[in-house]
């Protein structure tokens, strides 16, 4: 049995020495990742001997980041974890897309266990990045108290590894673990592993790792963040592709959201702008700003002025036919696979008004066979290079008008909410007061604004015990068989009624609201195995 140590650990082997795919990071190399065996002793000294060596380590930690690996295969990678899987499964958990054939029905239906394959990769997965950023950490410690690199530079570089390793331990809580709100944290959390898994001993060590609290997790989480606002820079020289002061910020702000911790959500979105007292809004740190088009920062997901950190994909270094956003979110007859369109659910809600252009520039029908629309904010159906969106100024903005409304500050919190919704809606559909009930326009302009992008799953996980705007659970969802194909089922001024049979709603008290710990982990680790999540 293979626990997530051990993979991280024959994993770990090709990451000190990736040398990523030119369109991606401009640095010339091949497909196949060139091995250091093992990645201790010698081998693990020689690269970080260098600066350039130490940019080729930092390189493949963010190329885990992309694509990582699918069933241990590198070389069948579908977008693992942030490059594509994470915005996929975040839609599939929730009902504002739709599945229409069985290539998502695991998550997308609830039907999950102990050895299906997308929990278990994100698992694995994101605990090979963890690991990896372990790596890059002690090495860039040792590599700046040898004077190969300079003391600064191993605090930016060590900044960065902390940021993904933040990133990614909040990606793991909202699948595995029950929210913040369920007892103020003091549900069982996931392993923070902090420890480079570079030899068999360590191995042994950190099986014996419990998951500690939910808590906990937060607390080592923004511990990660403060260092790295501290240490990283406004700007980076390959743009937001790589860790920001401004991405470790928005991160934080995402973080005490999940928390619940509204006077810290607005003191650290101060920070990038969001206390401004005009109509629109600029950040200090980074330049952050509304793209003027609502489609901007994914027509131009290379360079635009909203973005604030994104995971690079290229032609060479992407999540593959099986797992590319475009590829899975695009309509069939435009070259995508044509596997997950909007849902009715969402295309046809009463808040999402007419002429809003992200219905119009956002949204594509598939007039090739069954009519869905898709979500078309990822275009490059052949190439794959579409860039996947992790953090933008619009979440800020939204993230601290959540805030202040929910303190009392309506003021502040419409003109963060217009700011963002005033660039779609027509002029006579935009707010000139707080509409009655300004918590629920801010979380619903969320579900229009953020569609495609993986947030659903994230606010219906934190909300789910919120007595007012809360689901209790996984709301109920369409399947493509209730649906007539014929394009009527798309109609927001007369919204069909669907008949038949979709899939139902599981009460937050269900299993299924958590994902289980995989089959090897608790195989392996008998800490994990007594920690499994109840009704697996």
């Amino acid at each position: 049995m293979k626990s997530i140590l051990h993979q991280s650990y024959t994993i770990g082997k090709v990451v000190v020495a990736s040398l990523l795919i030119t369109s991606v990071f401009g640095i010339s190399s091949c497909k196949k990742f060139t091995e250091l065996n093992p990645i201790n002793g010698q081998a693990q000294e020689d690269a970080f001997k260098t600066p350039a060596n130490i940019e080729l380590v930092m390189q493949g930690v963010y190329e885990a980041a992309a694509i990582g690996s699918y069933n241990n295969d590198k070389l069948a990678a579908r977008g693992y974890p942030f490059g594509a899987a994470a915005i996929q499964q975040g839609e599939m958990r929730g009902e504002d897309m739709l599945n229409i054939d069985q290539f998502f029905a695991i998550t997308y239906e609830g039907g999950y266990n102990p050895a299906s394959a997308n929990n278990n990769n994100h698992w694995f997965n994101l605990y090979a990045l963890i690991n990896q950023a372990n790596i890059l950490i002690e090495g860039v410690k040792g590599a700046g108290s040898k004077g190969i690199i300079t003391a600064d530079q191993a605090k930016v570089y060590e900044a960065e590894a902390r940021f993904l390793r933040a990133l990614s331990v909040h990606e793991l809580l909202i699948h595995f673990s029950r929210p913040f709100a369920d007892g103020a944290g003091n549900k069982l959390g996931v392993p923070y592993r902090t420890r480079a898994v570079t030899n068999i001993d360590a191995i042994n060590e950190e099986a014996k790792m419990p998951r500690g609290t939910v808590a906990e997790d937060y607390t080592k989480i923004l511990e990660d963040l403060d260092y790295a606002e501290t240490n990283l820079p406004d700007v980076q020289t390959k743009g937001f592709s790589r860790a920001t002061k401004g991405a470790a910020i928005a991160l934080k702000i995402r973080i005490k959201q999940h928390k619940a911790d509204w006077p810290a959500v607005i003191a650290e979105g101060a920070k990038l702008g969001t206390a401004g007292t005009g109509a629109t809004f600029t950040s200090p740190i980074g330049a952050y700003r509304l793209t003027d088009d609502p489609a901007g920062p994914f027509a131009n997901f290379k360079s635009n002025s909203e973005s604030i950190f994104s995971i690079a994909n290229g032609p060479l270094s992407n999540g593959g036919t099986n797992g590319s956003l475009a590829g899975m979110f695009g309509p069939g007859d435009r070259g995508a696979r044509g596997l997950v369109a909007t849902s009715p659910i969402l295309y046809n809600a009463s808040f999402w008004v007419a002429g809003d252009k992200r219905r119009e520039l956002m949204q594509v029908r598939q007039e090739k066979g069954a009519k869905y629309y898709f979500n078309f904010k990822y275009r490059d159906y052949t190439n794959k290079t579409d860039w996947a969106p992790i953090m933008r100024y619009a979440e800020v903005l939204l993230n601290v008008a959540e805030a202040y409304a929910r303190t009392g500050n309506n003021a502040q919190a419409l003109k963060l909410l217009n700011a963002v919704r005033d660039r779609s809606v027509p002029a006579d559909k935009r707010f000139t007061t707080a509409p009655a009930d300004l918590i629920l326009a801010i979380l619903n302009e969320r579900r229009i604004e953020f569609t495609g992008e993986g947030r659903r799953w994230a606010d219906l996980h934190r909300l789910a015990l919120d007595p007012v705007y809360g689901t209790n659970g996984i709301p109920a969802k369409l399947k493509a068989s209730q649906l007539v194909k014929d394009g009527t089922d798309y109609n927001f001024v007369t919204p069909p009624t669907f008949t038949g049979v979709g899939v139902p709603k599981f009460d937050y008290d269900n299993y299924r609201f958590l994902w289980p710990l995989p089959t090897e982990e608790v195989a392996a680790n008998p800490v994990l195995r007594a920690q499994q999540n109840p009704g697996y």
